[in-house]
């Protein structure tokens, strides 16, 4: 009795037992573990939010489930062909990124995802700090294998954004826009923030990483003063919570549908899809590239999704930088 009881196991013999009980003895018997890791087990899906009956002497029965990402509880309502072949969950880590390329060099499939609910070290663009508090929102990072060149890989960038920018209208019924180069935006403010990460070598990609977080149920009160983009939540912007269970699984069916797009037509179809929520497209910007300010007009995405800007005649590939829409003039009368 020296295998570790995990929270899928005893879930899945509640699942595969519905409604009845189950007792401690035989728990333990099924699973292989000790009486004592089941009642601890037990004890900890309880503080996650899990309805569990005791009878003494009868034994244990689920009653109702929480709103939580376990691995188990998003696999049971997934339906899809690459995304969620593998789930991993962390009550707690401190980058799902770097769990996600820890999993990528060990060889996990393409289409692991991993999850937490809470980050201590979430990251964002640039290296700068993602604000991960517990119970609210979703951290989630999926592995792929795409068989693509590495000049290729920041294309990846684009297709997390109109996934989420997908789920988000889905589960909250809001239109949002996407900000180049890797933002999801509600009411001019961040609700999603992508870190895509490359593996790859000068033939191919061995693996990318598609580090996602979106704020969902995060009260104003939780979001740091120092934040350099305003923020906000979808429980904000509509009033009310959102499951995060639902979310999540809306994403990776999402994800799922876009992805598999992508390795049989391209980049285009991400291309149409994301230009079609930036409403930057035809509209005058700033650039701030840290070394020369660009001024012109957004014309589109380039193939590598490079931001195409018209300044002063000359098209412009913006490959890295912070860009402004700048302000709509009123013709004077």
């Amino acid at each position: 009795m020296g295998q570790r009881l995990e929270h899928e196991d005893i879930l899945q013999l509640f699942r595969a037992h519905p409604g009845t009980l189950l007792s401690g003895e035989e728990i333990s018997r099924k699973l292989g573990v000790s009486r004592t890791a089941v009642w601890k087990k037990i004890r900890h899906l309880r503080s996650l939010g899990y309805a569990i009956e005791a009878l003494p002497s009868r034994g244990y029965r689920l009653t109702s489930l929480p709103d939580v990402l376990l691995a188990e509880e998003v696999r049971a309502g997934l339906d899809t062909r690459i995304i969620g072949r593998e789930l991993v969950f962390f009550d707690e880590t401190d980058s799902t990124n770097l769990r996600a390329r820890e999993l990528g060099d060990n060889g996990h499939p393409e289409g692991t995802v991993v999850i937490a609910d809470r980050q201590t070290a979430g990251k964002g663009r640039l290296g700068r700090y993602w604000a991960s508090p517990p119970a609210v929102n979703l951290y989630t990072s999926i592995l792929l294998r795409p068989p693509i060149l590495p000049y290729d890989g920041p294309q990846l960038t684009f297709l997390s954004a109109v996934a989420v920018a997908r789920a988000v209208e889905e589960i909250g019924g809001l239109r949002p826009l996407v900000k180049w180069p890797n933002d999801v935006l509600l009411g001019g403010r961040k609700v999603a923030g992508l870190l895509n990460e490359m593996n790859a070598e000068t033939e191919g990609v061995r693996y990318i990483v598609l580090g996602i977080g979106v704020n969902l149920n995060m009260r104003p009160e939780q979001f740091p003063d120092d934040l350099r983009y305003p923020a906000t939540s979808l429980a904000i912007e509509t009033g009310r919570e959102v499951s995060r269970l639902a979310f999540a699984r809306a994403l990776y069916r999402h994800l799922d549908s876009l992805y598999g797009e992508y390795l049989t037509s391209g980049f285009p179809p991400v291309i149409r899809a994301w230009e079609e929520m930036c409403d930057l497209i035809g509209r005058d910007v700033e650039v701030d590239c840290q070394s020369r300010l660009i001024r012109g007009r957004v014309e589109g995405l380039d193939t590598d999704g490079g931001l195409l800007v018209r300044a002063e005649g000359t098209l412009e590939k913006i490959l890295a930088g912070d860009v402004r829409p700048l302000e709509r003039t009123s013709p004077k009368g």
